[in-house]
């Protein structure tokens, strides 16, 4: 199933997670940013997904066990923590005005020196991101770095970017350094630990492989250069530059290069096969093997060519090693690694395989002889090596229900990045479009028994936000996402079971919820084919398509009525439209125009307002008919997020502009008649509320926005009249324009969208602020007779739904209630909607929402899910309710 990466970083153009010992970013070799304004303390979380994201690659130290590291195309790097078996983000200081640089093309970690660590970043090579890329080096892991501007861009997020590494450092010599750069830019070197750059200026190859030369944008159409540099550290000693190092070339018929003087001279490696670039050098020092991974296209999501070849660094001697002939490959290869423990073994990946799977290929002779990660038995019928366990991100399954040879889960897409850890040969790692997956068993595989393939994902999220959501009742959090659609969290600190689904966006645009009836939930989004709107009516547990008006091909704002009995949608393809109920028939609504943003008022069920071009639009009728407000001043440009107040008719804040012209904060409390500019904001571009703070009245103000000319997350108590800067500056995550919510519940809680670092949110140290920090609202104690009904609704080969009754059947209402079972023969619950549910092995526990905890005697309560199943699917016959064991009926 393709995924494709949402250039959400583009609207930028237009208008971490750590709590103790943040990194922190410098700029060049000055002095460190002077103090910013005063700020509240706040602890920063991501709402936890997992992943989500292309994970192009994974670097290990060769010096120091457990010291790894992933770059992601948009959302920065990690580094891996053993202790914990989880990633730290290492890029959240990059700020605003740099938000490019939380692409990353490129990692390298010192040989020599495992404390420092390089970043080649930035995002675009052409006009959409509009700096130049940099090289950020660390002396201490990524805690901190300092930056060293480049002359020109970086693309981490363009075509190509699974090729490499392009950053590579001497593992002799290790203050020298090179770098492979795009659009012709050429080979670059470092002499000073990656202080300064100077151009390699008798490199003789600048590369001319592009994408599709008649892209007019720039990102198809820009050469993608030098894509990777190894070292032979035989050909050296320490303190001494190495001698030979092999450079990859986006060139066809040119490779591979070499020098054999330390870079003093190069030369095409001869010999060389053609009509292929070159992803991957990986080299085996002890044997002398250079193995190259070839693709016909640079991916990371084509490619319908591959081979495999190695070569002789002693006699120049080529030998194809792939593991299928060329007629059979409808892929390329490029994932490539060598166990260093045992250098004869080899695997590579069929990165560009979308269908059935990726595939893995494992050689313990040097290429000799292959065996793969899954066979065909008898088609469409297949045998793994591997089991899969996605239980700690089960939406990883993407609910599918595929039939043979696909399966869910999937081993993968755009498996570009593949590496056995150098310390430990049962321990691989390998990137995919959506998570890190990995192994502790690999040798496994070469015994004949299978080996255990699990996420090795938490703390590294990826997704790219488009909107947020936070309900006053049901669960705290609704997602809005870029390629895997988005989330309900009923607990910010667990991997919800399952994106959105019924129908699956690729990319939610939009949601909202009615105020006064917060069961009834609408999103639109993207999809290749189908319905772009759905509807819930129970808070976004479970959904239903609604259907299209005519034209409609993508998916715009949408906006609901606070009681819920009717919709304005102003989807991409087609105007605005307006409908009563659920969207099984839509009219399109007069005086606005194609393309606007849309929004409900959160009192008057009747009353709609949408913005295009400096133009208020309000509609009293349902979305029926708009009429332009005579408001001047606005924002000239549609880089406008506006919401209307909850509990208050007609009161409005609009955010948006361009440092082009009108650009900040408008306030209205006649229902956008007319509009009053804060002047203490100088650029603003979101805006969201939250619980009122202790003893105020009016709901909390959040935004991203510049004020005192610092940008960053601010917080107002006082409807805007001061505001208090809630980040600080090793919590800026690049771009943050997309959506911003503040919890009615729970006062100075913030949630944020990032582009490419998921959903961020952050809890205040003031007092009779926040929580306990645990995402969740406190944990009930049941208590009382209880009896249990549990009913398997439905069946199918390998799973099946069922639906539980909970019935209070002693003499007083429960605050709360926990039920607990064990499944007999290893079911695993994937979905289950109203309530929150864990699993540990057989053992299930589920607890209430918020929304149905008090369950009044003689009353019962809901919740169904769906689950896997082996051939036998014993129903359990023991419940418990906290520690009191219920009837069953």
């Amino acid at each position: 199933m393709r995924r494709t990466r949402v250039l959400t970083a583009v609207l930028a153009l237009a208008a971490g997670l750590l709590t103790g010992g943040p990194p922190a970013l410098a700029a060049g070799d000055g002095p460190e940013p002077a103090a910013p304004l005063a700020a509240d303390t706040y602890t920063w979380k991501n709402a936890r997904i997992d992943g989500g994201g292309f994970v192009p690659g994974i670097v290990f130290n060769r010096s120091e066990r457990n010291l790894a590291y992933a770059r992601t195309d948009i959302g920065g790097a990690y580094r891996w923590q053993e202790a914990t078996k989880s990633w730290t983000p290492l890029l959240d200081p990059v700020g605003w005005d740099d938000w490019g640089h939380t692409g990353v093309v490129s990692l390298a970690s010192d040989p020599v020196d495992p404390d420092r660590v390089y970043a080649a970043v930035g995002t675009y090579t052409n006009d959409w991101d509009p700096k130049n890329g940099a090289v950020l080096r660390s002396t201490d892991r990524g805690a901190s770095w300092r930056k060293a501007d480049l002359p020109f861009k970086l693309g981490g997020n363009m075509p190509g970017r699974g090729m490499g590494e392009r950053l590579a450092v001497d593992p002799n010599r290790n203050s020298v350094l090179y770098l492979g750069a795009p659009s012709g830019k050429g080979l670059w070197r470092s002499t000073d630990s990656g202080a300064s750059w100077s151009r390699v200026a008798n490199f003789p190859n600048v590369g001319n492989y592009a994408q599709d030369p008649s892209d007019t944008s720039g990102y198809a159409s820009d050469n993608q250069g030098i894509v990777w540099v190894t070292f032979d550290e035989s050909t050296g000693t320490s303190g001494s530059a190495t001698g030979t190092v092999y450079v990859g070339v986006a060139d066809k018929e040119n490779a591979v290069y070499r020098s054999t003087d330390a870079g003093a001279t190069w030369e095409r490696l001869a010999g060389q096969p053609t009509g292929y670039l070159a992803h991957k050098g990986v080299l085996d020092t002890r044997n002398g093997h250079l193995y190259l991974a070839y693709s016909d296209s640079g991916g990371p999501y084509d490619g319908g060519k591959g081979r495999l070849w190695r070569y002789a660094t002693a006699t120049g001697t080529w030998t194809d090693v792939s593991p299928v002939a060329e007629a059979d490959t409808y892929y390329g290869f490029s994932g490539l690694t060598v166990d260093r423990q045992d250098p004869g073994t080899v695997m590579a990946t069929a990165y560009s395989s979308w269908w059935p799977d990726t595939q893995i290929f494992r050689s313990t002779d040097s290429g000799a002889t292959w065996t793969r990660a899954w066979d065909y038995t008898s088609y469409p019928n297949r045998e793994n090596r591997y089991t899969m366990d996605v239980s700690s991100v089960p939406w990883l399954t993407w609910d599918a229900h595929p039939s043979p040879p696909e399966q869910t889960p999937k081993l993968g897409w755009m498996t570009e990045a593949l590496e056995i850890d150098p310390f430990d040969s049962d321990r691989m790692m390998y990137g995919t479009g959506a998570t890190v997956y990995g192994t502790e068993n690999l040798t496994d595989w070469d015994a004949g028994t299978k080996f255990t393939i699990t996420p090795m994902v938490r703390g590294l999220e990826e997704t790219a936000v488009n909107d947020l959501a936070s309900p006053p009742s049901g669960a705290p959090l609704l997602s809005a996402l870029g390629d895997i659609g988005g989330f309900r969290h009923t607990d910010l600190t667990e991997v919800p079971s399952m994106m959105f689904t019924q129908p699956h966006f690729t990319s939610t645009t939009s949601l909202d919820f009615a105020e006064s009836n917060p069961d009834i939930v609408v999103r639109v989004g993207d999809l290749d084919s189908g319905p772009h709107i759905a509807f819930s009516t129970d808070n976004g547990a479970h959904w239903f398509a609604g259907t299209d008006p005519s034209g409609v091909s993508g998916g715009g704002t949408v906006a609901a009525a606070a009681d819920g009995s009717r919709f304005v949608w102003s989807p991409r393809g087609a105007g605005v439209h307006h409908t009563s109920g659920f969207g099984t028939s839509w009219s399109a609504s007069s005086g606005i125009p194609d393309g606007a943003v849309v929004e409900s008022d959160r009192v008057d069920p009747k009353t709609f307002y949408g913005f295009k071009s400096g133009k208020f639009y309000v509609s009293t009728d349902g979305g029926a008919t708009f009429r332009a407000s005579a408001a001047t001043g606005l924002p000239g440009g549609d880089s406008v997020r506006f919401k209307a107040l909850p509990g208050a008719r007609g009161d409005i804040w609009l955010a948006g502009g361009s440092s082009d012209g009108a650009y900040g904060l408008w306030h209205s409390t006649d229902a956008g008649a007319t509009f009053t500019r804060l002047g203490n904001v100088e650029e603003a571009d979101t805006v969201g509320f939250g619980k009122a703070a202790p003893g105020a009245s009016y709901q909390t103000l959040y935004t991203s926005a510049k004020i005192d000319g610092v940008r960053g997350i601010f917080r107002s108590t006082d409807r805007g009249a001061s505001w208090t800067r809630v980040n600080d500056d090793a919590h800026q995550w690049g771009w943050t324009g997309a959506a911003i919510t503040g919890d009615p519940r729970v006062y100075g809680r913030v949630y944020v969208a990032t582009n490419g670092r998921g959903v961020v949110y952050g809890d205040t140290s003031d007092p009779g602020g926040g929580d306990d920090g645990g995402g969740t609202y406190p944990d009930p104690e049941p208590s009382g007779d209880c009896a249990v009904t549990y009913t398997v609704t439905h069946q199918w080969t390998d799973g099946f739904q069922a639906e539980v009754r909970v019935t209070n059947t002693g003499a007083s209402a429960w605050n709360g209630w926990t039920l607990t079972w064990s499944f007999a023969d290893g079911q695993r619950i994937s979905q289950l909607w109203n309530a929150a549910h864990t699993q540990s092995g057989p053992a299930v526990t589920v607890r209430n929402t918020d929304w149905n905890g008090t369950v009044a005697a003689g009353s019962s309560v809901g919740f169904g899910f769906t689950a896997s199943r082996s051939a036998t699917n014993t129903e359990p016959t023991a419940f418990r309710l906290g520690e009191q064991t219920c009837a069953v009926r």
